[in-house]
């Protein structure tokens, strides 16, 4: 199973018959399904749990990441839910993550952790796969799904929105998105060599900016879009995908 999706706040499912799996790793169990697709094993994630009951800043993102990797994952599209300070990235807009600023401030954000090990360090000048990236926009236009394009993702602690002192602050420093999950997932993913792509969803305008959230407004967009993004995921699983135009698995910088 070298395959996975994680699905972000409204995307539960892949809407294919699956089989529930519990895969125990040192940092807690990790319920995932295990979709068939035309031959095709895809492990499937639900980010914040089938029902929706984990807050952002208490998922536990080392135990997601370990169970893909003990299920032989090495690629991955995850879905984000996210707020929009960029005037040209309306609600109901979907843009592929190129990049991401970290403004959390509690989360562990390595599996380095051991005292007796030699220093590590992990290269993010291409966070995001830049071959999963394309692949997404090109099979995207033959599935009629509009990207609308590429976005800077501020990652912030949650589970508050953030203020509108702060959505200005993220601006200037070149942010065109904001949401709460996207960190320490890519950077997690880097470490253990996993190619990872984001695609977000524009779900609302962020605080200061145009009109006041809307739950249902957020619920209707996601459902609009889920169906056409995680088909063209399958798509592109089911035709191949490779690591010889990334350097994901070849990021890390080690000293000593």
């Amino acid at each position: 199973m070298k395959k996975a999706v994680i699905g972000g706040t409204g995307i539960y499912d892949l809407n294919i018959k699956s089989i529930s799996k519990e895969v125990k790793t040192r940092y807690g169990v990790v319920k995932v399904d295990i979709v068939n697709h035309y031959g095709e094993e895809i492990v499937f994630l639900a980010r914040h749990g089938k029902e929706h009951t984990k807050p952002p800043h208490q998922i536990n993102y080392r135990a997601n990441l370990k169970a893909l990797e003990k299920l032989g994952v090495k690629y991955i599209y995850a879905t984000a839910a996210v707020g929009s300070f960029n005037e040209n990235y309306e609600p109901g807009d979907i843009v592929i993550i190129k990049d991401f600023i970290d403004f959390t401030k509690t989360r562990v954000q390595s599996f380095v952790d051991s005292q007796t090990e030699s220093v590590k360090h992990y290269d993010m000048s291409d966070p995001y796969c830049q071959n999963m990236r394309g692949k997404f926009s090109k099979r995207s236009l033959t599935k009629q799904l509009k990207i609308k394009g590429d976005a800077v993702y501020v990652c912030t602690e949650g589970p508050r929105f953030e203020t509108a002192a702060e959505i200005q602050m993220f601006k200037k420093l070149g942010g065109d998105v904001v949401g709460m999950t996207g960190v320490p997932e890519v950077v997690l993913a880097k470490e253990l060599g996993i190619c990872y792509a984001s695609i977000a969803i524009i779900t609302n305008w962020s605080t200061g900016i145009r009109d006041e959230l809307n739950s249902h407004n957020i619920k209707d967009l996601i459902s609009a879009n889920k169906s056409k993004i995680t088909e063209v995921f399958m798509h592109i699983f089911l035709e191949g995908i490779d690591q010889k135009n990334c350097n994901c698995g070849d990021s890390l910088i080690e000293i000593g």
